[in-house]
């Protein structure tokens, strides 16, 4: 086999030239009609003895990834805790002492009965 192709590139050309031969294309190699007979007229495999030979015109491009010109930004470190985690607590503590209030969150029940219109009280 040919280095320098990965296993994936190899399947896609390999592919690629055995439909060319199946639908009828010029073989691009001499084989002898008994070589074609010891490998039962296989497409796949006529491709790969012309793939060995290095006489598919078949080229894979790769592409190199796109270059930045701005420069990347550091993302801040967070630093967690556990006097980060009870200052913010001691902070929701003193909301309530100075009379803040701490809205409750909505469960689903409270959301169907501003829906229907309807409470459980009535």
């Amino acid at each position: 086999m040919i280095s320098g192709f990965s296993k994936y590139e190899m399947a896609r050309i390999l592919g690629a030239r055995a439909l060319q031969i199946s639908m009828n294309a010029p073989l691009l190699i001499k084989i002898d009609k008994e070589d074609l007979e010891k490998v039962n007229y296989d497409a796949l495999k006529i491709a790969e003895i012309e793939l060995n030979s290095d006489i598919l015109p078949i080229s894979v491009n790769r592409p190199f990834p796109r270059r930045k010109e701005e420069k990347l930004k550091r993302a801040k470190s967070a630093n967690i805790s556990e006097k980060g985690i009870q200052s913010r607590e001691s902070t929701e503590e003193s909301d309530i002492a100075e009379g803040g209030e701490i809205m409750e969150l909505a469960t689903p029940e409270d959301e169907m009965e501003e829906d229907t219109g309807e409470s459980e009280s009535e």
